[in-house]
This record gives structure tokens, sequence and C-alpha cells, in this order.
């Protein structure tokens, strides 16, 4: 597995081409090196947590102060921050664009991921969260600008699933 730096500079620059200045996230092989673009971008704040429940709360709070902010994450990381997903965001109709890392799907080689991946679509529909697949680097850009229109304009978490076509070589 290779993932692949030119397409993390393809989905990087739609991040910011959609007026995102705020990134929180948990570091994952996927998204290393969206992460780094992110980390010596001085216009842009990257906050790394240790859990991607955190995640939450802090988009909550960056959507009150009007800042334009996104979640990377895995689909584990997903899976792990669904309380504060109902409890938070859904519960007080507060807007989430999730950029989801869409592990353990066909081709994956690593069994650990198999699982989450299996039960991450049939979570986000259970969870009402509307959800597309980003698969094609020249889509990628218009794709992240509609996913963070439509979670404002829903007030709804919305979820972009980075796939493996997109994210490896």
């Amino acid at each position: 597995m290779i993932v692949s730096r030119n397409n993390s500079k393809i989905v990087y620059q739609g991040i910011k081409d959609a007026g995102i200045r705020s990134i929180s996230a948990l570091p994952e092989t996927w998204l290393v090196y969206l992460l780094q673009l992110a980390s010596s971008d001085p216009e842009m704040t990257l906050i790394e947590v240790a859990k991607e429940e955190e995640a939450i709360g802090i988009a909550a709070g960056a959507y009150f102060a009007g800042e334009k902010h996104i979640l990377l994450m895995q689909n584990h990381g997903f899976l792990a921050a669904i309380n504060g997903i109902v409890s938070l965001a859904q519960l007080y109709k507060i807007p989430l664009c999730m950029l989801i890392a869409l592990r353990g799907h066909w081709g994956e080689p690593y069994p650990w991921h198999t699982r989450g991946g299996i039960v991450t679509e049939e979570v986000l529909r259970a969870l009402q969260i509307p959800f597309e697949y980003a698969r094609d680097p020249a889509k990628v850009g218009k794709q992240i600008c509609e996913a963070y229109t439509f979670s404002q304009s829903s007030l709804w978490p919305v979820a972009l699933l980075l796939t493996r076509d997109l994210m490896e070589d």
C-alpha cells in the first residue's frame, strides 16, 4: 500500500478551495500527507486530537465561532465518535463535514480494518447521515465543497468517504 501524495494534494486543495481554514484530525495512514500539508500551511489551523470524539466538540466550537472547519478521520474513528455526533451535533443541529478514510473494503490487506469497513455505511445510514464516495481525483474538490455546503444548509453531519481508489497509488 502506497498512499497517493498527488491525490492527497488534490484533496487538500479541495479543502482550501471550499474556504476551510481549520481542520481537526487524528493521524491515520491515508491522511498522513493531508496532515503534513495542513500543518505546514500558515493559512490553515490543524488541531490534532487524541480521540475522534474530541474533534466533534472542536468542530461544534468552530461552528459557533463562525470558523469554516472540517474533520478528517478514519472510519474506525467515526465509529468511536458516534456519541458526540448523536448527543451533540445531531441533537443541537450542528453541521459537521467529515472526510472519512474508508478502510476495510475490497482489496484491504489488513484484517483489523475489515470489520469497521463492513459496518461503516450501515451505521451512517442508521444515523441518517448523508454520505458520498470520493473515488475520482478530478471530482473530489467539488465533492468537498458540496459536502461542506450541504452540512451547513442542513445543519446536520455529512460524510465524504475517501476510498482506496482515491487515497492509494
